[in-house]
């Protein structure tokens, strides 16, 4: 057992050798079974007794090993009589594969000689001497990705096959190397914060290695920092009864330690380590405009624009651009930047305002004649003409090192005069508008504050104790002014003059979406009023867009929906669109995708409100609706081929996007996911709330996704809400059986159930036939969760029958499955494979990827039950990969907890173990808790059946805890496996 009080292993080192690899070298693996290749040609290295002394060979660091050394290596104390002849018969036939200048003869023995980097160890040597020194150096992302590369060198156990007492004893250091190195990159995992993560990884070498306490301490670290503080306290409580009764010592003091700091909830045993803080500039007063005395955040913006004027110190003349909407604070961070720079710049600094965001920006002629004043020359020595000006001025910046400050730049025309020509020098620019005309410049994007950043700015100016007192209310107030520093700094003056208002007095009056611009105005300070400057700018057909395009809710939008809203081609759209990036109204979230700052967008809104009519405004968002609808529709069809969706859904007017397969259709609908649903909440209009039921039908599989459940179920919740209060009893069946879909997802099986029932009823009612198909099948679905088997299968039954009658057989393809899974719990297991094969075969007739999964899913669960265990396997492996091809986050977890299960039944309980807690980490904030007792139940089960009783018992608590709460049929049958511990 590893102690951790002796010596680490010493792994042998390969002496460097003199010359690079070439493409045709020859390369040697030892990390596995022993090979050796040319180029990519694996050359036959002979019978394992070659091998071995290759082996002996290439771990001798270059030197040479004598016969002697190398007998002692192949038969230990009892060589044969013919040993000697044996190894030179061995060496012979290695050369006439290896070339003479490779093995040589020197000094009565052997000796390899290799490339630089020809030995797989010796580039794992490297690696992990490169990773020990990035962790030492405290960049940690980097150690971990350095010894991920020397894990993955490994290829099985280490000098596989070979004989001989010497490869017994390497492959013992070598194996032992490799766990030290899987401890240190768990180390670091626990470090960065991957902890849920690293749990079934510790899981499974924990039980590979039961008496290894490093492992041990990891994994009571990684599930108290999962907050499974319970289950780490058994981690060592079986620690210490296995201690004992292997090895009758107890747990060394370390591990001791770390249960106390967890009995006591440690706060800092809670954090990962932090990363080294960011040196923070120096701070060096000039004649600049003054810094303002609160000057907070923006260290990355700091550094970096600091390190660019740190250049012009030697042969480069550094320019710097700075651009971002009114108010971020680029001037603010422009003088701050320009007070730290200030030793880079003995000979001054020189600052205008060049009013570009005004009517009347300042002319260069002027500047320079005030630059060339300020740097010493007479007023009869400045000429007339602006070239004159210009060379003047840069003539007398030559040979001296001085900082130019140009301040709100309308453009770059205007600046390019105001530029120094010489080494030495330097200008820092601040402007609306991105200066990407500008040659030789580097731009800066500056965006709104961090909420830590915003909230450190709000105090400072109010006062702790204020804020300390309403510390949720203050966050509110930052963030309904956007993070913007011109915003905050006008609400916390506002707030520090009245001394009889309290924080959430402000917050209340920011929180009416409708007058917080103008309560965002203190004195001669206004958010409006420098918007107002960017909008009073732009030309017509820019400032059109600009107002529709902040109707739209969503976080961003793409230019093909861009291009609907505003019923353009994509390309006048992307002209419009780029040039409001330019101006800084607009941002650019990535290629091809933009955004609104929060207030600019209620700016935009006020904008539209005003000057452009409400049939405008209506005609904008419904078709934007109309090309969610009709791309997300053809999305659906492309999962889904023959579902009748596409017959039954409202028509559109505006025509959507076409994919050429379905990875670029899911790639779509993961990407607009956030602007789709803010597209369906925001569509309450005449005529719109069919067409956004129908999306919220059409992105079904938003719901399965983990990322998307909640926002899907949030919007399918409005949609009811909105079909109810206007009548619409076919919108409401519709948005019912989303709902349900949202809810069965979450495992709130009775809201399901309400819902499903209703919806059935009203379809019912205006003969729909979508929720008269799917409303018995999902109730099929809850009443097989909730044990009515006999109910589930009318249901289910009904479901075919509806689903026929509609001519959808997608539809009757998933009923089969589910009641394959009825068919199962009652016991027919025969029924159960059949069942399920059908609705494998109609998915497969249609091409159905994803829900052909969901059908080898069913097949699998009934292979199971009849113990074909390997088949089982093949099913729920197919589809496992399905599903995280498709991104389906609950059946990838869900997958991965039935291949659990199927291990437990073969006998294999350790990679039960690990494949539940990976299904647990899948799992995480997604599939309800009812899922989660399921799989914490197996894992349970997997624990105790590898000498973990106590992690056992935890997990089974808490599943009953869970089963409890949900008044669950599983009860009794977690109450049982906790029998022996439960008192009386």
């Amino acid at each position: 057992m590893d102690r951790d009080s002796g010596p680490r292993v010493r792994v042998p080192e390969q002496r460097a050798p003199e010359k690079p690899v070439t493409a045709d070298a020859l390369r040697f693996t030892v990390l596995g079974p022993v090979r050796a290749w040319r180029g990519s040609e694996l050359l036959s290295s002979g019978s394992p007794q070659q091998r071995a002394l290759l082996t002996a060979l290439l771990l001798r660091e270059g030197r040479t090993a004598t016969a002697g050394e190398l007998i002692d290596a192949f038969w230990g104390e009892d060589p044969p009589s013919q040993a000697l002849a044996t190894i030179r018969t061995y060496a012979s036939r290695l050369r006439k594969i290896l070339g003479q200048d490779t093995l040589v003869s020197e000094s009565g023995g052997y000796a390899i000689r290799i490339d630089r980097g020809a030995l797989d160890l010796t580039l794992a040597q490297d690696l992990a001497a490169e990773a020990e020194k990035a962790r030492a150096a405290g960049d940690r992302c980097q150690a971990r990705t350095l010894i991920n590369k020397v894990l993955g060198l490994w290829d099985g156990e280490a000098l596989a096959s070979v004989p001989g007492p010497y490869a017994d004893n390497q492959r013992t250091r070598l194996e032992e190397w490799r766990l030290q190195l899987t401890e240190t990159r768990l180390d670091l995992d626990l470090e960065v914060g991957c902890h849920a993560e690293a749990v079934s990884e510790l899981t499974a070498l924990t039980a590979a290695h039961p008496l290894r306490e490093r492992l041990r301490e990891l994994l009571m670290v990684a599930l108290y920092r999962s907050g499974r503080q319970a289950e780490a306290l058994a981690v060592y409580a079986d620690t210490r009864r296995l201690l004992a009764e292997e090895l009758g010592v107890d747990p060394r003091p370390e591990l001791a330690q770390l249960q106390q700091r967890i009995l006591r909830a440690d706060e800092e045993l809670a954090r990962p380590a932090d990363e080294p803080a960011p040196a923070p500039a120096p701070l060096k007063p000039a004649q600049l405009p003054a810094t303002v005395p609160d000057f907070t955040g923006r260290s990355a913006f700091v550094a970096e624009l600091g390190g660019r004027l740190a250049t012009a110190e030697g042969s480069v003349m550094a320019v710097s651009a700075v651009a971002g909407i009114g108010g971020v604070g680029k001037t603010t961070l422009a003088v701050h930047v320009a007070h730290q720079a200030r030793r880079h710049f003995p000979d001054g600094q020189l600052y205008v305002d060049l009013q570009g965001a005004g009517a009347r920006a300042a002319e260069p002629e002027t500047v320079l004649g005030s630059f060339l004043r300020a740097l010493g020359t007479a007023d009869s020595a400045i000429p007339d003409t602006l070239d004159e000006r210009a060379a003047l001025y840069r003539s007398t910046l030559d040979g001296r090192r001085i900082l130019i400050l140009l301040d709100n730049a309308h453009d770059a025309a205007q600046i390019r005069p105001l530029l120094p020509g010489t080494p030495g020098c330097a200008a820092l620019v601040t402007s609306r508008v991105r200066m990407v005309d500008l040659a030789g410049a580097h731009l800066v994007d500056l965006d709104v504050m961090s909420p830590e950043e915003a909230l450190q700015l709000f105090t400072r100016i109010v006062g702790a104790e204020r804020v300390g007192a309403e510390r949720k209310a203050a966050l509110d107030v930052v963030a309904a002014c956007g993070f913007l520093p011109l915003a905050i700094r006008i609400a916390a003056s506002r707030l520090a003059a009245r001394r009889t208002w309290t924080v959430s007095v402000l917050a209340a009056k920011l929180a009416d979406e409708r007058r917080r611009l103008d309560e965002l105005q203190a004195g001669d300070l206004a958010v409006k009023a420098t918007f107002e400057l960017g909008y009073g700018q732009l030309e017509p057909a820019q400032a059109r867009a600009f107002r529709l395009l902040g109707l739209a809710d969503g976080p961003d939008i793409s230019l093909a929906a861009a291009a609907a809203l505003l019923d353009l081609d994509p390309h006048a759209a992307e002209d419009l669109l780029e040039a409001l990036v330019d101006t800084s109204l607009v941002e650019s979230a990535a290629p091809g995708r933009y955004r609104y700052h929060d207030l600019v967008r209620l700016y935009a809104r006020a904008c539209a409100e005003r000057d452009e009519r409400a049939v405008e405004r209506e005609s904008a968002l419904s078709r934007l609706l109309d090309f969610y609808l009709a791309t997300a529709a053809g999305v659906y069809a492309l999962e889904r081929p023959g579902d009748r969706l596409a017959d039954h859904r409202e028509p559109t007017q505006y025509s959507g996007l076409t994919f050429a397969d379905r990875h670029s259709a899911q790639d779509w609908l993961y990407t607009e996911a956030n602007s789709l649903l803010a597209c369906v909440r925001q569509s309450s209009g005449p005529g719109a709330v069919r067409r956004a039921v129908d999306l919220l039908w059409a992105t079904k599989d938003l719901a399965e996704s983990g990322a998307n459940s909640k926002q899907y179920e949030a919007a399918a919740i409005t949609m009811r809400d909105l079909a109810q209060s206007s009548d619409d009893a076919r919108a409401e069946g519709r948005a019912l059986i989303t709902l349900t879909n949202a809810r069965l997802v979450a495992g709130r099986f009775d809201q399901a159930e309400r819902d499903a029932q209703r919806a059935m009823r009203l379809a019912h009612a205006v003969d729909d036939p979508l929720p008269s198909c799917w409303a018995p099948n999902d109730l099929g679905i809850i009443a097989l969760y909730k044990n009515r088997h006999a109910e589930g299968e009318a249901y289910l039954k009904q479901a075919i029958d509806n689903f026929r009658a509609d001519g959808n057989r997608p539809g009757e393809a998933s009923a089969l499955c589910n009641l394959s899974r009825i068919h199962l719990a009652m016991g027919n297991t025969t029924s159960a494979v059949a069942l399920a094969q059908q609705g494998i075969d109609i998915y497969d007739e249609l091409g159905h990827a994803l829900r052909g999964a969901n059908g080898r899913y069913a097949l699998g669960l009934a292979l199971t039950q009849s113990g074909r265990f390997a088949d089982a396997t093949e099913q729920l492996h197919d589809a496992l990969a399905v599903f995280r091809d498709s991104r389906q986050r609950l059946w990838e977890g869900m997958a991965t907890f039935r291949l659990a299960e199927v291990d437990l039944a073969a006998g294999l309980p350790a990679q039960a173990a690990t494949k539940s807690e990976q299904a647990l980490a899948i799992l995480r904030g997604i599939g309800g808790e009812w899922r989660r007792g399921n799989v914490l139940t197996v894992l349970g089960r997997a624990l105790s059946e590898i000498g973990q009783p106590g992690r056992a018992q935890v997990c089974w608590r808490e599943a009953l805890d869970i089963y409890e709460t949900l008044g669950s049929a599983e009860i009794e049958a977690v109450r049982m496996l906790l029998v022996p511990t439960l008192p009386g």
